[in-house]
């Protein structure tokens, strides 16, 4: 397997769950599809799914919930 990252697309605060009352999207070990929404990144107040873009297993998230980040941050990587 080899590793790959999942990176920002956009600037702006990374959540990694749809609403802070429901559970996150993914975490680290869970296994994606390429379609698989892993977060959200909030532009003010616009908010963009970010996807997995391969099928693979999580390995880790780079990004925390409500964290700050830049277009191209890496923000997890995953096993393909």
């Amino acid at each position: 397997m080899a590793t790959q990252q999942i990176f920002s697309p956009l600037p702006g605060i990374f959540y990694r769950r749809p609403a802070p009352d429901k559970p996150v999207y993914k975490n680290d070990g869970d296994v994606v599809a390429e379609s698989d929404t892993i977060g959200l990144i909030e532009v003010m107040k616009s908010f963009n799914e970010v996807k997995a873009g391969a099928a693979g297993k999580i390995v880790r998230f780079l990004a925390e919930n409500e964290d700050a980040v830049m277009a191209g941050q890496p923000i997890a990587e995953i096993d393909v």
